[in-house]
C-alpha cells in the first residue's frame, strides 16, 4: 500500500500525541524515541531510529548526522524534550532534510504537557506548519 506524505504525516502526528498522552512530559528524548518507534511499528509503519546520513561539500564528505527516526524512508522525525523549540531546532531539521534528500520532516517536542509539532519542508517555497 502506498501512503502519500500528507496521510503518512497525519498518522505520525496522531501517534506522537498518543505517546505524549500515555507517557507524559519530563523524560529524556531517548524515552520518547523508543516509545514512538514501538507505537509507529504497531500501526504498521516502518520506523527506524538513529539513521546515519553523510554530509558532503563540493563532493567531499565533511561529516555525518544521525536522524532520530525515519518513517517509511520518507519523513524525518527530529525529537526534542525541551521547554520550547527554537529557530536553531528548525534549522537543524531543514539541514537534515537537505542532506538526506527527503522532502518532509517533523520537529516534535515532548518537553511540554502537550506535544508540540512543526512540519518542515526541504523546498524553501513551502512554509513551516505549526501543528
Amino acid at each position: 500500500m502506498i501512503i502519500q506524505n500528507d496521510e503518512l504525516t497525519d498518522k505520525i502526528i496522531k501517534t506522537c500525541f498518543e505517546v505524549s498522552n500515555e507517557i507524559g512530559s519530563g523524560f529524556i528524548e531517548q524515552v520518547y524515541r523508543n516509545a514512538l518507534v514501538i507505537a509507529l511499528g504497531q500501526k504498521g509503519l516502518g520506523a527506524e531510529s538513529e539513521i546515519p546520513y553523510s554530509v558532503y561539500f563540493r563532493t567531499k564528505l565533511v561529516g555525518q548526522f544521525t536522524a532520530d527516526i525515519v518513517v517509511e524512508n520518507k519523513i524525518i522525525l527530529e525529537l526534542k524534550a525541551v521547554n520550547f523549540l527554537t529557530n536553531e531546532h528548525q534549522a537543524q531539521l531543514i539541514n537534515y532534510l537537505k542532506a538526506s534528500g527527503l522532502d518532509v520532516g517533523l520537529l516534535i517536542n515532548f518537553g511540554k504537557p502537550r506535544c508540540e509539532i512543526k512540519r518542515l519542508f526541504r523546498n524553501p517555497l513551502q512554509k513551516v506548519v505549526d501543528i
